[in-house]
């Protein structure tokens, strides 16, 4: 069962300057009248276009709107001309830095100083275009110059500046000049975490290691050791990442992103449980029950399920009723197919999980032998969600999935046919059709989709890796099996799904020896029957039959119904 994760985005320090200037920031600047002339009176001289500020702060909008960023350097630095307000030159300097147009941004910035001197965003321009220029000695004079501003507002300034660089190694090697902890003596711990989060993006993980041991010792706070804890977690010192997370918990004890944050490195450990414990212990909320949820789920602990959903469904009712898709995913994990059914019927169509609800609901219900039910429910979805691909697309391959499990073939292509005729670049749908073809002896066709999903998403290593599989299987094309194979192998070398697909193309060109080798890797890493299906015949062909038929007792005992398996063992009599 699978349970999302919040991701979270990289910010960037000089992100591409929005197009809706706010023409407030030039409000001083009238629009031209555009009366006729009243009789008697001269005409005003027409105005020429370079010469009209309005006209050149508009072109500058339009030029960003359609990501034009030469042409709208060159607008707002004449407008920049144009304008009293230092607030335009602003601008427009930054727009030509965001260009590279190093010489408007000089003008704009000679503009800027002239209408408000020492206004602090100057030196950091200052400081950019040193760095642009390899000068390292001018960009640390006017770094070093922010550093005197009130409020933490130089080291914000410094930050983006850094972070923006090229040069990286010039920008680590500027940092370390800067960031020194009698510079940052009189900063407050966000500043110091943050120095050293900048020294740690730059590359510089000794002089990262160095700010935040320094920090540790004059704040000891929460955050500081929340901070040492994930670089060590980064740099490979689980140990001392488990210390410092469990110091930080101590100061913060109801921080749900701390205990979340330190239950991820838990998990990623494969201490499910442990993970799953340490969020138990504090607050509550939808993303500690998910992320409970999706740890215990991976731990197979029975007790612990039971613990969690026990917990949940004591909750107030309005609690219960906005958690049942979660409820009802514990309660199939339970294997409480009736109750998880009825939680799943209890989310309210207005609910995000409504969709992934209604598609549980069908699977139930064919496991309860309506059949009928469940494939009219999956029709209906289709018909919900027409105007929203992914859904629609799932709800196709949801129909293709239930008659696959009757063994109606034809009808699951025919599925798979009709989502492709709404959906013709849907990857999911060709790839699932490509699958459900290999596994069916329609070689061609498989090959046919897997084919078009890498035309449509070029280096796509499932696909890739699939194609390969699929030609092998077949005994075709084996020398563009192995090598499809092997690229994505070296892409992903440890997944056991791929290790299998060379173990396997390997078996299909003779190679026992090496086909043994890979095939014990990938079983070690993940004992699935189709690994075993392979293993053991690989075995049982080099006459290491007492072996094979444990391999094969093995995954029999776990899923006795596995085609491959049981095709395999029919093959060789065994």
């Amino acid at each position: 069962m699978k349970f999302q994760r919040e991701r979270r985005g990289a910010a960037t320090v000089f992100g591409v300057v929005g197009a809706c200037l706010l023409l407030a920031a030039c409000g001083n600047v009238p629009l031209r009248q555009q009366a006729a002339a009243q009789p008697g009176q001269a005409a005003a001289p027409a105005t020429k276009v370079e010469d009209d500020l309005l006209a050149q702060l508009l072109a500058g909008e339009f030029a960003l709107g359609r990501a034009d960023l030469s042409a709208a350097a060159a607008s707002y630095a004449r407008a920049a001309g144009l304008s009293q307000d230092p607030a335009v030159a602003a601008h427009a300097t930054r727009v030509a830095l965001v260009a590279k147009d190093w010489t408007l941004a000089r003008q704009s910035l000679n503009r800027w100083c002239a209408l408000k001197p020492d206004d602090p965003g100057q030196g950091q321009v200052e400081a950019s275009l040193a760095m642009s220029d390899g000068n390292a000695e001018a960009a640390y004079q006017a770094l070093a110059k922010l550093l005197v501003l009130p409020d933490q507002q130089g080291w914000r300034l410094l930050g983006q500046v850094l972070l923006g660089a090229s040069d990286k190694t010039a920008a680590a090697t500027l940092l370390q000049r800067l960031a020194t902890p009698l510079s940052l003596a009189g900063a407050n711990e966000e500043t110091w975490v943050a120095m050293s989060q900048l020294a740690f993006k730059l590359g510089d993980k000794a002089h990262a290691r160095s700010l935040a041991d320094a920090a540790l010792k004059k704040f000891t706070s929460a955050q500081t050791y929340a901070w040492s804890a994930q670089m060590a977690a980064e740099d490979g010192d689980k140990a001392r990442a488990g210390r410092d997370y469990q110091e930080a918990i101590k100061r913060a004890p109801k921080d749900i992103r701390l205990r979340a944050a330190y239950a991820l490195m838990l998990g990623q450990q494969g201490e499910n449980k442990a993970a799953a414990k340490l969020l138990a212990d504090g607050p509550q909320d939808d993303y500690s029950y998910a992320a409970r949820a999706a740890y215990v789920a991976r731990s197979n602990d029975k007790a612990l399920i039971q613990s969690l959903y026990d917990e949940m469904k004591s909750r107030p009712e309005d609690e219960r009723l906005s958690r049942a898709h979660l409820l009802g995913q514990l309660a199939e994990m339970l294997e409480q197919k009736a109750t998880a059914l009825t939680w799943y019927q209890q989310v309210s169509s207005d609910d995000e999980d409504w969709f992934d609800s209604q598609v549980r609901i069908a699977v139930l219900l064919d496991d309860q032998g309506k059949r009928d039910a469940a494939m009219t429910l999956a029709h209906e979805l289709q018909q919900r969600v027409g105007d929203e691909p992914e859904h629609l697309g799932d709800a196709f391959l949801l129909e293709a999935e239930l008659l696959s499990k009757h063994e109606a073939h034809d009808d699951a292509q025919a599925a798979y046919g009709r989502g492709l005729k709404q959906l013709p670049r849907d990857t999911r749908l060709l790839y699932a059709r490509a699958l459900h073809a290999a596994a069916n002896g329609r070689t061609a066709q498989a090959e046919a989709d897997l084919r078009q999903v890498l035309e449509i998403k070029p280096g796509d290593l499932d696909a890739m890796n699939a194609l390969g599989y699929t030609l092998a299987d077949a005994g075709q094309k084996l020398d563009e099996a192995q090598g499809l194979i092997e690229q994505a192998l070296k892409a992903k070398p440890d997944d056991a799904a791929v290790i299998d697909s060379y173990g396997w193309v390997q078996y299909r060109r003779g190679n026992l020896a090496e086909a043994e080798k890979a095939l014990r890797r990938a079983f070690e890493k993940q004992s699935d029957s189709e690994i075993a299906s392979h293993l053991g015949e690989v075995l049982w062909v080099q006459g290491k039959h007492e072996e094979a038929r444990q391999i094969f007792e093995q995954a029999r005992k776990k899923d006795a119904k596995n085609k491959a398996l049981v095709e395999a063992m029919r093959r060789l009599g065994v």
